[in-house]
């Protein structure tokens, strides 16, 4: 067995690990990228599209110019790469273990750093009747076959879920010459960005079958067809509202899963995002164990990835070094709940009572929440108690658009330990309408 020994150890060498890797090396650590496929860069590798870097670079790039950056930067670095290597185990005194060609390597950390980003739901997640032919696959799969393997999986698609990559994919697939049949989507409005519905469907004159889900595939060897129907506000399927497809391939675009089975086995409690539990430091529950990126929370840009993953990657280089960060196990960490109108909010708890000097040195609480539906004319409000702590004016909110906003560490000192903090929408007064659309 080979030994390792490093400062800082980052799983996943996607854009959150790199971001992480790069900003812990900046803190004075020796740092450990583990990264189980055998290039850099994570899925923008295979995301040819543009959209990418408009915060970070403030410039528009495709995803492999946007990761290239970031592996140049880590190129001027003296980081350690372990590519092609598997994490198999991790436990709670920060030992990983994890294997590849060479064989099993064992890698001693003075912090962690979880990067290992998500997974799409699968069709046996969302229980699709019919028989198990070819030509069913998630739309991450079919954009590796169409931008990396140069392999077109059908010729005649529908796509169930309208996610980002399933609207792109649809633009995509018809820039190469396939017939799109429709989008499927079992919400009553788009779960992807509004910036795709417009640019992949609308401007290709790809149908978005709102509040309808697919009720059967059909063909025993390979898709033949795909039946949908409309759904009511229960999801069960509207009796005589069925339309059929003619297609040989279904792609999902159903969601995505924080891939979270290692650090179950370390004892990290998860969220109802199904990643970590986190406090305003991004540390676990199990400490010098940091999370940042989509294993945290599936964002929006990947610009919010590598900026999370940044605060990640100092906050573990401080650790190592032998600052102790507040626990999420103390005390004095406040809950920070979603009230009425939030899907969730993170970090999951917020240590009040910081040292000055770590709180001007670590910055602001930076918070982030997702609305569970579709809103126009809202404040988001954060109170703790009858106190508020935040409130700022939005005209529209979406559940794929990420809100992220910052807590000073005076409002945190501020904290009423024996309340929670809670974060809800309240609709803006008619008169404040009326007198607006007056002005």
């Amino acid at each position: 067995m080979m030994q390792k020994e490093t400062d800082v150890a980052v799983i996943g060498g996607g854009p959150a690990g790199l971001a992480a890797a790069i900003e812990a090396n900046k803190g004075g650590c020796s740092v450990t990228i583990i990264e189980r496929d055998d290039g850099l860069g994570g899925i923008l590798q295979q995301c040819i599209h543009p959209g990418f870097g408009l915060h970070e670079f403030k410039e528009e790039l495709a995803g492999p110019e946007y990761a290239q950056r970031y592996i140049d930067m880590l190129g001027e670095t003296k980081v350690d790469v372990m590519l092609g290597t598997m994490v198999l185990d991790m436990t709670p005194k920060k030992e990983i273990l994890a294997i590849n060609e060479q064989g099993v390597v064992k890698v001693q950390a003075k912090a962690i750093v979880l990067a290992m980003g998500c997974r799409e739901r699968t069709r046996g997640a969302i229980k699709i009747p019919g028989y198990r032919p070819t030509g069913v696959y998630t739309a991450g799969t079919a954009q590796r076959f169409v931008n990396i393997e140069g392999f077109m999986p059908g010729t005649r698609y529908v796509i169930l879920g309208s996610g980002d990559i399933g609207m792109i994919m649809a633009r995509r697939l018809t820039w190469e010459g396939a017939k799109v049949e429709a989008v499927v989507e079992i919400m009553s409005y788009p779960s992807g960005l509004i910036r795709n519905k417009v640019q992949c469907l609308d401007d290709f004159g790809i149908p978005l079958y709102l509040s309808h889900t697919v009720v059967r595939v059909h063909g025993k060897d390979r898709v033949t067809g795909i039946t949908i129907a409309r759904v009511d506000e229960n999801w069960k399927m509207v009796p005589g509202t069925e339309i059929f497809f003619s297609c040989d391939t279904l792609l999902l675009s159903v969601g995505l899963i924080p891939e979270n089975e290692v650090s179950r086995k370390a004892g990290i409690r998860l969220a109802r995002t199904n990643g970590p539990e986190v406090n305003q430091f991004l540390q676990t529950n199990v400490e010098g164990v940091f999370a940042c990126g989509n294993v945290l929370q599936v964002h929006d840009l990947v610009d919010n990835v590598a900026i999370e993953a940044k605060r990640a990657g100092a906050m573990a280089a401080m650790y190592a070094t032998g600052i102790r960060l507040p626990s999420i196990n103390s005390p004095d960490a406040v809950p920070l709940v979603a009230g009425r109108g939030i899907g969730y909010v993170l970090p999951i708890k917020v240590n009040t009572g910081v040292d000055l000097a770590l709180a001007s040195r670590i910055g602001p609480v930076n918070v982030s929440l997702r609305v569970k539906r579709p809103v126009d004319d809202v404040y988001v409000r954060v109170k703790n108690g009858a106190k508020e702590v935040y409130k700022k004016f939005f005209k529209h909110l979406r559940p794929s658009e990420m809100v992220i906003f910052e807590l000073s560490a005076a409002a945190l000192n501020a904290i009423d330990k024996a309340q929670p903090i809670e974060a809800y929408l309240e609709p803006k007064p008619a008169k404040e309408l009326s007198e607006a659309k007056v002005a």
